[in-house]
Order: structure tokens, then C-alpha cells, then sequence
């Protein structure tokens, strides 16, 4: 090195871990084809930094990056990260103008891809940006391939060192775009003291994380995976192991055993199903043992749920419970080995979190933003208060606007919006209080309850405030057949809801129950798929409040996927692109 860092950054503790877990794995592949120790991690980064400021890039400079969940994402963020620079990732699902608005309010010098991207990733340049393709092959024309960085010559006066230790805690370290559900996506900058911030303080929140195992499969461009796959992996020396196929995470999760993993509820629900579906199908002996393992441990999350001391004889009976069956159904899960699971991105409903803890899985609700770096509030695990998303960590503050809206202010607080100083004004007040748009309530003890987004709450014809996000999560938990469900009713007389089928799900239901035809269109209208939906109605009804009652609804002909007109790539509903375009269907459901 050619001097002492300033101050401690991203940069700085990577480099600790390069030192002290040197012969650890840092980084490998599901399928075992790549493995990475933090050693080889560290020469792959000064190798990648060299190449890019051979191109140019330097501190302030703007790296765009469109991957897989793969190694080389990792090694040229954290190159680019140790120049100064500001990466930012663009969803694998968005269309080249989606693309153009991105890059034209980014402004990146260089953008890193892979071939499948290429062609959209053209389409939406202008030609000023260096294209690196990190799995072309050599030669490749109008574009520079990995291999080809990496051996370009670096700048005679480039200093690896000299560079990150001018990096500080203040200069903005990634771009975060929001998932753009009103508008064009913004730009969230957060620095270098914003992640660490929260990186500081989150083990006195949800435990210690070091030396532990993540899987990456959630979208780099999500702050999430971000948070939890490249920044927390520096800051505490976790092996990650990258899986760009999420169809294969229920056996990655059984070959990692993952210490910190983070889901949204559309999963979680789909592992409430899988298990019950399992446990239903044990015969005889083994089919009771199993019923009466569960009851125990639903006992024992009563319990803790209402912080109460189980008795003697239940407590006997969960210990026993859990070693015969409960310890050996998280194992075969992959989950017998977490410090921390969180549910996160979306408002969970209650029952799945209730029976997540019954087996032994105290999943933890968190609630935050891009804007405040993702995590604001935690829900504590050894008294969780469900229904709520818990209390704000160390260092932030929370309240309530008049209205209702959550504002926060803390140390996660972003920089502001890149190039777009009057969106930036409108979330960030003078007095460093963000105003998210969600609107929540706050008891005594400062647990905070998220109601609903304040532009999305329905209003119906008799003036009832109604939040959609809560019908919407009541029907999903109900059946795991159900992919996304939009509840319609603003200014109606009662509540609707446009329900589609999950493709994964019922493909495997179909096979058991003997239906060939899987087209979306054929399950729509086939009567055994919904009788079941008819029953998941009911179910979600019964635990909704009277005015929030579906009276209506239809199952769609079609699947809805990430990026598409209906979802954002976070699998957060378009509504008004849904309201337009399924226009018809909804009005025939309130001419019943």
C-alpha cells in the first residue's frame, strides 16, 4: 500500500477481508463450476480497476452494469468501487428505452454486460459509453471483451491503493432506480456512509452475520441483494454463492444452508404451501407424528407471539416435537442453519409468518426504501409483534405526518436523486426527513404498521378507506395457486379482484391432479382450479373485515412476469397500466 486510508469505506473493509479470509471462499457458483477465495477475489478486482481506468474511468465516473447473478458482476462492481466510481445495475427484464432513460440519466462512461443484453444494451446507447461483454469471446467487434480489460496496459501513473484511499465515506457509491410504478424511474444516490451505516448497527438487530453464507438470486439491481450479496459479504466475510436461475433456489437452499436469507412473501407463501402440502401427504403413523410435531410448535409460536411462558408440559412437548420432526424438516429446507430471515418489499400476511416461527423459522419483517437504504424497521425476533414491521433501528427516526404519511430520518437518508433536484425536494425536506408515500400508523412502544402506499388506498362508493395491499395478501396466502392478485374497488360499491395463477405452482398441481393442459387459458376456466380459488376466496374473506370482502373476481387467462406491462421487475403491481388495460374485465365484474 502507499499510505493509510482516511477513513474507513466499502473499500477499506474489503480489503481487510482480503487479508484476513484470505483462503476462504468468497464468491461461487450453484452448480460448483467457480469458486473464489477472497485472495483470488482481491487480484481479479486490482486486475478489472486497472482495465477500467485504462478506459477512462476514474472517481465520480458512472459504471453501468446489466448481469446475471454470476462472479463477474461482483468483481466489476468492486472494481469500479475501489476507482471511486458509481456503479448502477439495470433489470435483466427492461426494454432498450426503458434502458436509454436510464443511461441518459446516469450518464455511465462504460457499460458491462453479457451477450445475452448486447443487442438492448446497444439499442439503448448513444455510443458514447465503452461496451465490456464479460462472455464474448476475444475479437468480438465493436465491443471489448473481459479478458481483453483485464490485459489492456493501465494508465503509467494509476495506483490501485492510492485510488481507494482517496474514496470517502461521503462520495456516493451506487445508484439505486426505483421500480417506477408512477413514473420514470429515480435515481436514489446513496454513499459510501449511508451502507455502512446500516451495516454498523444491523447485528445489534438482527444478529451477527460474520463468516456466514448468502445466496444471490434476487435482481442486482434491487437494493436488497445489493445490501445483502456484495456490501454485507465485505463488511463481514460471508461467502456468497450466486444462482441465476431461481427455479433451482429450493435445492440451492438444502446444498448452502444459508445463514441470512431474505425473501419476499410471494416465497414464503410458497414454502407455507409446499410443507403443508407434504405433511398432508404423509401417511398413517408417520402423517400424526407429523400433525402433532406442527400443533406443538404452533404452540410454542402462540406463545411467543403473545409473550407468554409456555408451561411445562408444552414445553417438553415442543422440545420433543422439534427434535423428531420440525429440526429435520428445516434441515431437508436448508434453513436449520439461520441467523436472521426477513421478509421484506411487500406486507406479509400474518398466518404465513405464524407458521414460519411454529416450524422454527422466526422470520423477521423488515419495511424500508431505497431512499433510506432499505432497512428502517425490524420487527425483533424474540418478541415479534406481527402485523407490524417493528421499530426503527439504531440511529433513525420515524413518525408520522398529519395525514399519516411515514417519514423517516436518519443516517440511511439518500444524497438525493441523480439529476433531478425538484423529485429530490419533493422527498427530501429541509430538515432531512424523507416522506416515503406510505402511509402507517405508530403505537406507544414505536412499533410502526404499514396501512398502505398513500396514492394507492381504495376509496370505495361509500366513502370506506380500504388498503388494497391487504386484501391482495389475505387471497395470496390463501392458496399457493395464486401468482398476483390486484384488488379493484375505488370509488365502487364493493370490492373485486383480478387474480392470476402461479405457472410453477400449478404446472405441479396439474401433474398430480392429472390435468394435462397447463395453458393459462384452459386453468382459467378449468372447475377444479376454481373451486380452489372459490375456497382461497372464502378463506381470505373470512380474515378481512366485512367492506373488505372480494365479491367478485376472475382468474385471468394469462401469467404475469417480472418486467412485464403489469408487474415492475420487483414484482410490484402497475395499477393504472392494469386498470387500462384490463379495463373490460373489471367493469363485467360489477354487472354481475
Amino acid at each position: 500500500m502507499t499510505g493509510t486510508p482516511k477513513q474507513d469505506t466499502l473499500c477499506t473493509h474489503f480489503q481487510r477481508r482480503v487479508v484476513d479470509h484470505a483462503d476462504q471462499v468468497a464468491i461461487r457458483t450453484a452448480d460448483g463450476a467457480t469458486s473464489l477465495t477472497w485472495a483470488q477475489y482481491g487480484r481479479r478486482v486490482r486486475e478489472v480497476a486497472a482495465g477500467l481506468a485504462a478506459l477512462g474511468v476514474t472517481r465520480g465516473d458512472t459504471v453501468g452494469i446489466m448481469l446475471t447473478n454470476r462472479p463477474e458482476f461482483h468483481i466489476v462492481d468492486a472494481a469500479a468501487m475501489h476507482l471511486g466510481a458509481v456503479t448502477f445495475s439495470v433489470y435483466n427484464t427492461n426494454a432498450a428505452p426503458q434502458i436509454a432513460y436510464l443511461f441518459h440519466n446516469a450518464e455511465p462512461s462504460v457499460v458491462i454486460t453479457e451477450t445475452q443484453f448486447l443487442e438492448r444494451i446497444v439499442e439503448a446507447g448513444d455510443g458514447s459509453a465503452d461496451v465490456v461483454v464479460v462472455d464474448a469471446p476475444n475479437g468480438t467487434a465493436g465491443v471489448t471483451t473481459l479478458a481483453e480489460l483485464i490485459a489492456a496496459p493501465a494508465p503509467a501513473d494509476f495506483d490501485f491503493d492510492a485510488a481507494y484511499q482517496r474514496v470517502e465515506r461521503s462520495d456516493v457509491l451506487t445508484l439505486i432506480y426505483t421500480s417506477g410504478t408512477t413514473g420514470n424511474p429515480k435515481g436514489v444516490e446513496l454513499t459510501h456512509a449511508n451502507l455502512l451505516y446500516q451495516l454498523e448497527v444491523i447485528t445489534d438487530v438482527i444478529g451477527d452475520l460474520s463468516d456466514g453464507r448468502v445466496i444471490s438470486y434476487l435482481p442486482d439491481a434491487h437494493l436488497i441483494n445489493r445490501w445483502i450479496c456484495q456490501y454485507a459479504p465485505m463488511y463481514f466475510g460471508i461467502t456468497v454463492t450466486d444462482l441465476p436461475d431461481t427455479k433451482q433456489l429450493v435445492g440451492t437452499l438444502g446444498q448452502v444452508h444459508p445463514t441470512f436469507f431474505v425473501a419476499v412473501p410471494m416465497l414464503w407463501y410458497k414454502i407455507k404451501g409446499s410443507i403443508e402440502t407434504t405433511l398432508d401427504a404423509e401417511p398413517g403413523i408417520k402423517g400424526a407424528l407429523a400433525a402433532w410435531a406442527l400443533a406443538a410448535g404452533k404452540k410454542k409460536a402462540a406463545a411467543t407471539v403473545g409473550g407468554r411462558r409456555l408451561g411445562l408440559r408444552d414445553t417438553i412437548a415442543a422440545a420433543i416435537a422439534d427434535k423428531l420432526v420440525l429440526s429435520k424438516l428445516r434441515a431437508k429446507l436448508g434453513m436449520d442453519s439461520l441467523v436472521a430471515a426477513v421478509s421484506g418489499a411487500a406486507p406479509v400476511d400474518v398466518a404465513a409468518l405464524e407458521f414460519m416461527l411454529a416450524l422454527g423459522i422466526p422470520v423477521m419483517e423488515a419495511w424500508g426504501m431505497s431512499e433510506t437504504s432499505a432497512v428502517t424497521t425490524v420487527n425483533p425476533v424474540a418478541r415479534p409483534r406481527y402485523g407490524s414491521v417493528g421499530t426503527a433501528i439504531p440511529g433513525t427516526e420515524v413518525t408520522l405526518a398529519s395525514d399519516g404519511e411515514v417519514m423517516v430520518r436518519g443516517g440511511g437518508v439518500m444524497r438525493g436523486y441523480r439529476n433531478d433536484p425538484e423529485r429530490t425536494g419533493q422527498t427530501l425536506d429541509a430538515d432531512g426527513w424523507v416522506h416515503t408515500g406510505d402511509i402507517g400508523t405508530l403505537d406507544a412502544d414505536g412499533f410502526l404498521t404499514i396501512v398502505d402506499r398513500k396514492k394507492e388506498l381504495i376509496i370505495n362508493s361509500g366513502g370506506k378507506n380500504m388498503s388494497p395491499s391487504n386484501i391482495e395478501g389475505a387471497l395470496t396466502a390463501a392458496s399457493p395457486l395464486i401468482g398476483s392478485v390486484v384488488a379493484i374497488g375505488d370509488n365502487r360499491p364493493y370490492v373485486s379482484a383480478l387474480i392470476t395463477l402461479d405457472p410453477d405452482a400449478v404446472a405441479a398441481f396439474g401433474q398430480k391432479a392429472g390435468i394435462v393442459d397447463v395453458r393459462p387459458e384452459v386453468l382459467a376456466l378449468h372447475p377444479t382450479i376454481l373451486g380452489m380459488i372459490e375456497t382461497a376466496v372464502a378463506q381470505a374473506n373470512s380474515r378481512l373485515s366485512r367492506v373488505e370482502h372480494i365479491r367478485a373476481w376472475q382468474v385471468l387467462p394469462t401469467y404475469w412476469a417480472p418486467g412485464g406491462d403489469e408487474l415492475t421487475p420487483t414484482m410490484k403491481l402497475k395499477r393504472s397500466p392494469i386498470a387500462k388495460k384490463y379495463a373490460d374485465e373489471i367493469d363485467a365484474l360489477y354487472q354481475r
